[in-house]
């Protein structure tokens, strides 16, 4: 009785084992500050961080995207996937269990070796039911390592989920800035166009009253041409967009709403976070290292093929020749078994499944780390991006406010005669590509914005996704 219990207590002791390492996140270097940092950045939490810009159009188109869009919808297809095979690697660590039946009726050669037995008939029935129980023992941790891998899969796919939910977030909110941005360039060209055709037909006058020569009204019409041959230019690239959007959208092609303009739109305020906050905030980096949880746990699903495999078998049934006493004690059939596979000779196979899984590690290690870089990279470029374009948006600022003062007072020397067309007409054409510039500089600090907040990749920005919770994937 005590050598029973000795060797039951030892098996349950090896099975609490499993071979192979177990995961402990690697050390990385870290930054202590952002270099760019922004001395008036805000903790934003749990918001949607889009609807900062105080567009309920944009709200709307964002809420479609989140629910049409196609890339979203395969990432969500991916998790059910995934939580499949976590549920069947799972599986495999309880015993298997199957029922069968059958009937049938065969006739046996009566001109045989051995004579047929009296009274027998023949063709004779076989009536049987069984059932079929197996286990395999999990003494090495191959099956464990295996779910652990499994379930690392799974989280890595929700991580992707919300990375593909994050991306397109930005994605939506940037094409929507563009599209208003483009639309305010058609209005400022139009209205461009407008005045210079005004100024055009008084030009003719003046040409026909000889008051202007054709120098003058040459150029005034090559101004006029120039500014038409920007709109075509302008509405090709909005109809572009509008397409661009309405994929996003999970929409065919067609016109978009619009909401405020590029003006009205609210910049959004600087998060903030620390760089350290990157390692649990990035869905990318998350999804990272749950890759690399899983192929850790797959060195040890490879190294336990070193080991014997035990796996137990049973099956209890009934089989007669007659129905009417299938289920009597007599017709009663049972079997009790154990098997143990032991490698003995493999040709280096295992070996080899070994080092491959290693490798796969290693990779993992390595393209977790990388992930972290590109985080702190592109929250970095992001951070001075949003800097520097507001440096630069004060500065237009300033120069389209000199400029229209320059315009309207070269119009008020010519108009006097103090100075030639040129002058005007030099001021004019500063202005309109001026206001141009100051528009698309005014779309890239909202750009500028929109992939800071992408980039942190912070709570703020992912929780306030509409998710839908897995417990399949807790422990």
């Amino acid at each position: 009785m005590i050598r029973k219990l000795f060797l039951f207590s030892l098996i349950l002791l090896i099975a609490g084992c499993a071979v192979g390492p177990d995961y402990r996140r690697p050390e990385v270097s870290v930054p202590g500050k952002w270099r760019f940092e922004d001395k008036e950045a805000r903790t934003l939490v749990n918001l949607k961080w889009w609807e900062q810009l105080r567009d309920p159009v944009l709200n709307a188109l964002m809420e479609t995207a989140l629910q049409e869009n196609k890339d979203v919808l395969i990432a969500a297809a991916r998790i059910e996937e995934y939580s499949g095979r976590y549920i069947a690697a799972r599986g495999e660590l309880f015993p298997q269990a199957q029922a069968s039946g059958s009937a049938s009726r065969q006739q046996a050669t009566e001109q045989g070796y051995a004579p047929w037995p009296a009274g027998v008939s023949n063709p004779y029935p076989n009536y049987q039911a069984t059932l079929n129980a197996s286990w395999e023992i999990d003494l090495w941790g191959k099956l464990r390592r295996s779910t652990e891998a499994a379930r690392a899969d799974l989280l890595s796919r929700e991580n992707a989920h919300r990375a593909v939910l994050l991306s397109l977030t930005a994605a939506v909110a940037g094409a929507y800035i563009d599209l208003r941005d483009m639309d305010r360039q058609l209005e400022i060209s139009l209205d461009t166009l407008k005045i210079r055709e005004e100024s055009l037909e008084i030009y003719k006058m003046r040409f026909d009253a000889g008051v202007v020569s054709e120098l003058e009204l040459s150029q005034m019409r090559s101004e006029y041409e120039n500014t038409r041959a920007t709109i075509p230019r302008i509405e090709k690239s909005i109809a572009q967009q509008e397409n661009a959007l309405n994929l996003l959208l999970g929409r065919n092609p067609g016109p978009v709403a619009r909401g405020l303009t590029i003006d009205q739109l609210n910049l959004p305020p600087v998060p903030a976070g620390l760089p350290s906050d990157l390692l649990e905030q990035r869905p990318d980096i998350r999804q990272a290292e749950q890759d690399l949880i899983s192929a850790n746990a797959r060195i040890g699903v490879a190294r336990a093929a070193y080991f014997p495999s035990v796996s137990l078998t049973g099956m209890y049934g009934v089989a007669s020749a007659d129905l009417s006493n299938l289920f009597s004690g007599p017709a009663q059939i049972w079997n009790l078994g154990a098997g143990v596979t032991v490698p003995i000779f493999t040709a280096g196979r295992i070996r080899g499944q070994v080092k491959a899984s290693e490798a796969i590690e290693q990779q993992a290690l390595h393209n977790y780390v990388k992930s972290i870089q590109t985080a702190f990279r592109e929250v970095e470029d992001s951070l001075v991006d949003q800097n520097r374009t507001r440096i630069q948006l004060d500065a237009l600022f300033n120069q389209l406010t000199a400029l229209r003062n320059y315009r309207d007072l070269a119009r008020l020397r010519y108009e006097n005669g103090y100075s030639s067309n040129l002058e005007v007409l030099d001021a004019e054409r500063n202005l309109f590509s001026i206001e141009l510039t100051y528009i698309q500089t005014r779309g890239s600090l909202f750009h500028a914005l929109v992939n800071l907040y992408k980039a942190m990749g912070g709570g703020w920005s992912v929780d306030g996704l509409p998710q839908k919770e897995n417990p399949k994937a807790e422990k």
